[in-house]
């Protein structure tokens, strides 16, 4: 978590949803029935921006904790030296 407090994947993952939300509900009302095909991938877009968010969540957090286990490996051969 950065140091302001927020999660900007998350706001990101919340963005990208209410706009692809949008989008679909704009395309319905625009060009009705045609809206079918540019919904479906409006909706792959969405589906694939998740995945990649929760991808790099996952990535992030194995980040953090790998960094944590080696400070603490540092920290108790230290503490073993002195």
């Amino acid at each position: 978590m950065t140091s302001s407090g927020i999660d900007v994947l998350r706001a990101l993952a919340i963005g990208s949803q209410a706009l692809g939300l949008a989008l679909i509900i704009a395309l319905e009302t625009v060009m009705g029935n045609a809206a079918r095909p540019w919904q479906g991938v409006v909706l792959a877009i969405m589906l694939v921006t998740a995945l990649l968010i929760a991808l790099a969540r996952l990535y992030r957090r194995n980040r953090q904790r790998k960094e944590a286990d080696a400070r603490r490996a540092h920290l108790k051969t230290g503490a073993d030296d002195g």
